[in-house]
């Protein structure tokens, strides 16, 4: 933009120097207890392009360089966010704004995130340039060839822009392009190449306001996947909780590994992401460390939820046969690894694997409500397979269909 109004670049080492707060200058900081920690609330890139497309609208229709600009996230927290590497005419206008996830390990934390406008006859139209991904795959919610701006940033998007333009008594159009800066790089450490998004990262958050370790966007993230499977006709998912399950499905011929969703600790909401999502079958393939607790209707198998693994071990032992002695052995071990040792020395881990997997046949069926079928398949790093539920085989079969084409 040669005879542009530009602001001169701060230097580095200035920058440098600069506290993240200060992104959010004249708002008092949000933060929220995780594990005894004070963790400090952050944005989302989604309130950053909303933020630079309101600051880029407001320079090019008023002819104003602006040092910053307020914005409301849809949590209802407004934002006061500094606006870095603007420039403008008459008939555009560029500026950044920095991304600040607060005490979240995001990978887009400090990153610039662009905002270019032009004048257009009518309408407001929004799209994606460097370093924002383009969908490719079915089943996101933005379709095939569209950039990756979910709805919500979208929505404040045009909401930012319409409101710089009544201020301005401007009835045109107005063309929105949001880059990121290193965004292509940074997307090959996100979901988004396993979810068909290619060339950059998405501009996303439904609240415009990063929680620090978020459970809620690990949600989120799965029940996108799961939405992506069923859209491209997968309506059987294969659920891990980690790595350990990975492992020990890359040790079973002909199962679909790669298509597997990781949980985590979330068996309850998984389950409830599958059925909203029209899925027809869930199966989990899970370490017995974790899914004993699902045998006893515990459904977030994170250590500071709830354990109990012991007791609900030697409860489905005792009703398996083993002795008055080992079962109280189970309530002293210390690993779920050294109560199977227990229950395999008095050869009863068949009969016990049977009672567990029947529990946990029934509690995850019970949190949908029978409305998919629901199974596990549940093993050990030493023993290896160790059980399944009634309808684990029947799942398979269907996996491995959808997976043939069959």
């Amino acid at each position: 933009m040669s005879g542009d109004k530009q602001r001169n670049k701060e230097k580095p080492e200035d920058k440098n120097k600069r506290k993240k707060t200060e992104h959010m200058t004249g708002i008092e900081p949000y933060y929220i207890l995780k594990n005894n920690r004070r963790m400090r609330f952050g944005y989302t890139t989604g309130t950053c392009a909303a933020a630079a497309a309101k600051a880029a609208a407001h320079m090019m229709l008023t002819g104003d360089m602006i040092d910053y600009v307020r914005v409301m996230t849809p949590k209802g927290i407004e934002l006061e966010l500094e606006v870095v590497e603007a420039g403008f005419s008459d008939d555009s206008a560029a500026c950044g704004i920095v991304k600040d996830a607060g005490d979240d390990p995001d990978v887009t934390d400090g990153m610039t995130v662009r905002a270019t406008v032009e004048r257009m006859p009518s309408g407001i139209t929004i799209t994606g340039g460097e370093g924002v991904g383009i969908v490719t795959k079915p089943g996101l919610e933005q379709p095939v060839g569209e950039a990756a701006i979910n709805s919500t940033p979208r929505r404040m998007i045009t909401e930012a822009v319409q409101d710089e333009a009544e201020k301005a008594g401007y009835g045109g159009g107005i063309k929105v392009t949001v880059s990121v800066s290193g965004g292509k790089e940074a997307a090959v450490k996100t979901f988004n190449p396993r979810l068909g998004i290619e060339g950059g990262i998405s501009i996303l958050g439904t609240s415009g306001i990063v929680e620090p370790m978020s459970e809620a966007a690990l949600i989120e993230s799965m029940e996108i996947e799961m939405r992506q499977q069923v859209a491209m006709g997968r309506k059987n998912i294969v659920a891990i909780l980690g790595n350990y399950g990975r492992e020990y499905l890359e040790g079973i011929d002909d199962f679909p590994v790669t298509e597997a969703v990781k949980c985590s600790n979330f068996v309850g909401e998984t389950i409830d992401a599958a059925v909203s999502c029209g899925a027809e079958g869930l199966l989990f393939v899970a370490h017995i460390g974790k899914f004993i607790k699902v045998a006893g209707g515990i459904m977030n198998t994170h250590s500071r939820n709830a354990d109990s693994r012991a007791e609900i071990m030697a409860a489905a032992a005792m009703r398996a046969g083993i002795s008055h002695q080992a079962a109280l052995e189970i309530l002293s071990a210390a690993t779920t690894e050294e109560a199977l040792n227990i229950v395999d020395s008095e050869g009863r881990l068949k009969e016990t694997m049977k009672e567990i997997c029947d529990k946990i046949a029934f509690y995850i069926d019970n949190r949908c409500y029978g409305r998919i079928m629901t199974g596990a398949l549940i093993f050990s790093n030493a023993h290896g397979y160790l059980g399944e539920t009634a309808s684990c085989r029947r799942l398979i079969e269907r996996i491995n269909g959808e997976k043939c084409g069959v």
